[in-house]
């Protein structure tokens, strides 16, 4: 199964999304239907909002009044989270009995106005955000909902900024066009990202990388795509194992190939192999084989490592599980933290960078070109590092 996040502000183009969706197989859950339904006359939901807000707000036929509801938690922020309390909770409990009860090949579509107010983004493989210029989204709320310029500017005011949400996208469908336009991007995005997606992860099967190399320039969002990762790996195993962003795409300023390097870290591997099934169901299945780290300066010695990699087509992961201490586990983070601190350094990784991958035209060569300038690194970080009395540390400064 593959739990799909879906969100986007106000006017943006959402519901035309989710039924773009629906049409070719998801599953969806709309999270305003159960709003709705977990506050129905009769259930324990609305007897808890009675018990906050007073008998006022219930109708005359003993379902809730929403507009004397509204009138009353409005401009009131505590009574606001008061009633979200009791809401959110509920909402969710019954969003993920309806995913229980999907087929297990499903693609399961959650949507969520509020997703990224409420911190929910960790908990999907893949988080959806339709976005629309303020002026479209303006225009298309006066004809469609009769809203005053005025009033459709204050409700896209008081949803989450344009810049958080495409801060929470691992897709971002931008919706100015025509609904055709938009609907054939939708088709693509589940032919070629949605349904392999959702079969490698049942499969536990990591997503093909063709092996041709391709450096590219920097990517300034790099680092904000590791953090969606580290949350999402956070969140499956609760806690308790430190993720850091390493590799050439937590060097700001380097260029690198399109992958997201992390380091996960454990205090032995027998550790590593028993979390090793919650990283498959969260996107990240194992790679088969042995893997080791060169432990630089130590001829002869190697290091045991697990590696996970990405399930995701659209998103190149290599995901690094060490033994806090080992050598692999302080060379990643040594040199991350050299070529951030050193620019003469970076330029001169960046320089060869450019050099190799002119010469070699496949991933596996090109990391074997590499090898030589790795063994100089680990020199030249080293003694930086007893320069500066550097210890290793999962974040530092970029």
């Amino acid at each position: 199964m593959l739990k799909v996040g879906l969100t986007g502000g106000i006017g943006a183009g959402k519901s035309a999304v989710a039924q773009s969706l629906v049409r070719r197989g998801a599953v969806l859950i709309d999270s305003d239907k159960l709003a709705r339904e977990v506050v129905a006359a009769g259930t324990d939901g609305l007897a808890e909002v009675v018990a906050a807000f007073g008998p006022e707000i219930v109708g005359a036929q003993g379902e809730l009044d929403r507009p004397a509801l509204g009138a009353r938690i409005f401009g009131d922020e505590p009574a606001r989270r008061r009633l979200e309390s009791i809401i959110h909770p509920r909402v969710r409990a019954r969003a993920a009995e309806l995913a229980r009860a999907a087929p297990s090949d499903a693609i399961v579509v959650n949507d969520v106005p509020l997703l990224v107010e409420t911190g929910q983004t960790p908990t999907y493989h893949l988080v959806i955000v339709v976005d629309a210029d303020p002026a479209v989204r303006t225009e298309r709320l006066i004809a469609t909902r009769g809203m005053t310029p005025e009033q459709a500017a204050a409700r896209i005011a008081a949803q989450a900024s344009d810049d958080d949400r495409r801060a929470a996208a691992d897709v971002l469908l931008e919706n100015n066009k025509s609904l055709d336009d938009l609907d054939e991007r939708v088709g693509r995005l589940w032919q070629e990202r949605l349904l392999p997606y959702e079969e490698n992860v049942r499969l536990g099967r990591h997503a093909p990388t063709g092996g041709v190399l391709r450096v590219v320039p920097p990517d300034p969002t790099w680092p904000r795509q590791a953090a969606r990762l580290i949350a999402r790996i956070d969140h499956a195993l609760g806690g308790g194992f430190p993720v850091a962003h390493i590799g050439s795409t937590a060097v700001p300023g380097l260029p690198a190939k399109d992958v997201i390097d992390l380091m996960l870290s454990v205090p032995s591997l027998a550790k590593a192999d028993e979390i090793a099934a919650a990283l498959g169901r969260v996107g990240l299945p194992r790679r088969a084989g042995e893997w080791w780290d060169n432990a630089r300066g130590l001829p002869g010695q190697t290091w045991p490592k697990r590696y996970h990699s990405n399930a995701d087509p659209g998103r190149p992961v290599h995901l690094h599980v060490r033994v806090e201490g080992s050598p692999g586990w302080r060379f990643a983070l040594l040199m991350r933290d050299h070529l951030r601190a050193v620019p003469a350094a970076r330029e001169g990784y960046a320089a060869a960078k450019e050099r190799w991958s002119a010469v070699h035209g496949d991933v596996e060569s090109y990391a074997e070109a590499k090898e030589p300038w790795f063994d100089e690194e680990a020199a030249a970080a080293e003694e930086w590092a007893e320069a500066t009395g550097w210890q290793p540390g999962l974040t530092s400064p970029a």
